[in-house]
């Protein structure tokens, strides 16, 4: 079967291949590496190489696969393992981890972001309740790389089973802590988890550096962990797959995919497709994007999400843009999809270009929405698809059905393929 490895799975330009079109390569052999800012690319299948692109090298992997692994040389310098296996931020982010944690903090602090943020997804603390013991070893890794002084996992407490077993695990440890996150999303935003561990409020923009602290998700930091102590380059990645997929309504976790599965194999090997399904979202529902059976997981993703068929909509449609989810691009995809023309578009006014993107000034806090839902019904909109954060429904959903204008969400048709609740609370 044919392999796509993609190589611009990371933030930078995409890496550079190292082998030829013929070449034989074993699972965990070096593929590629960065040109720049970037990471290194290993093959996840033993075979032959077929197709070298700009994007991608194709591998036609052999039938039966090997459990082992070419490994990483191990070296004193941990930094440099890590650089070396090619370990980006795992929670989507794909930011190189050997540049992230270049640095020395004096009395501060690695926080560990295990929010599982998106509804649905759920492999993080799947992740957390298997190999827990791994998570807490990376974290040391990490702190001893950072000198940071305390290490602190950020999670929900509606995870109260998870709760349990890390507190036994850290109980004699007085450098690690757990730290209770908001039950929102989006909690696992940087600048969230910061105002919320550290009561620092970050300007858009900022760094967790600018506050002494560094965040890296739970997966990234078990990455570290069989960097350092299995010598593992990044070969797997855990992810959710759910929706409209047989017994996988609610989501089911995987963890260790082959990087390179395409999405219909997730499907298929997990009950295959329901009757009467959509778009398949790869990531979460807020983040995620439009992608198909040919897809391929790769070093970022969360998720393989089978959605509703979309609804059929004939009124014009305005679009309100949202830095914490959907934004103009993949609200007027969601609008296509719907049969609908749009004729407006307004951005959440917490929407703030900061270095030529838009950022949120206040992530997980909404603003009121009157004066944005009046300007789009001034320009003609008689619906609404909204991609905001879930804290939206309280100004959005007020404002916008007194005025005479049905409002959808982003994130309604993933939501609906499931048992979760469609995010329309009101106080």
């Amino acid at each position: 079967m044919l392999r796509k490895i993609m190589l611009n799975d990371h933030i930078g330009g995409p890496a550079i291949s190292e082998v030829k079109i013929g070449d034989t390569v074993k699972k965990g052999q070096l593929i590629a590496k960065p040109s720049g800012l970037g990471s290194n690319v290993h093959a996840s299948f033993q075979g032959v190489i077929t197709e070298i692109t700009d994007l991608s090298i194709t591998i036609d992997a052999d039938n039966e696969q090997p459990e082992e692994f070419i490994k990483l040389e191990n070296k004193e310098n941990k930094l440099e393992m890590i650089q070396d296996a090619g370990i980006i931020g795992a929670g989507g982010a794909g930011f190189p981890t050997h540049v992230k944690l270049n640095t020395k903090l004096k009395d501060g602090c690695i926080i560990v972001n295990a929010a599982e943020c998106e509804p649905i997804l759920s492999h993080n603390i799947k992740l957390l309740n298997e190999s827990g013991d791994k998570i807490i070893k990376g974290l040391k890794e990490v702190m001893a790389l950072t000198n940071a002084k305390k290490g602190i996992i950020a999670i929900k407490p509606k995870h109260k089973k998870t709760l349990i077993h890390l507190g036994k695990m850290i109980k004699e440890m007085d450098d690690i802590e757990l730290f209770y996150l908001p039950n929102i999303y989006p909690a696992g935003d940087e600048r969230v988890i910061i105002r919320e561990v550290l009561d620092i409020e970050l300007e858009p923009g900022q760094l967790p550096l600018v506050a002494n602290a560094i965040v890296t998700n739970v997966e990234t930091v078990k990455n570290i962990y069989n960097c350092i102590y299995e010598q593992k380059p990044v070969i797997t990645k855990d992810l959710t797959v759910g929706g409209r997929v047989n017994g996988c309504s609610d989501g089911k976790a995987i963890l260790d995919v082959p990087i390179g599965t395409t999405m219909i194999e997730l499907i298929e090997d997990n009950g295959g497709y329901q009757k009467n399904h959509g778009e398949i979202v790869i990531g979460g529902p807020f983040t995620g994007r439009r992608g198909s059976e040919s897809s391929v997981v790769g070093k970022t993703t969360g998720g393989c999400l089978v959605a509703m068929p979309f609804p059929q909509e004939t009124r014009k449609i305005g679009l309100l843009e949202c830095e914490c989810g959907a934004q103009k691009e993949r609200l007027s995809e969601i609008a296509e999809a719907m049969g609908a023309e749009v004729i407006a578009s307004e951005r959440c006014k917490r929407m703030t270009e900061v270095n030529g993107r838009y950022r949120c000034d206040l992530p997980g806090e909404c603003p009121g929405q009157t004066e944005t839902v009046i300007n789009l019904k001034k320009q003609g909109a008689e619906v609404i698809i909204a991609g905001a954060c879930e804290d939206w429904t309280n100004t959005a959903t007020k404002v916008a059905p007194r005025l005479g204008v049905p409002i959808y969400h982003s994130t309604d048709h993933v939501l609906r393929a499931t048992n979760h609740k469609l995010y329309r609370r009101m106080k």
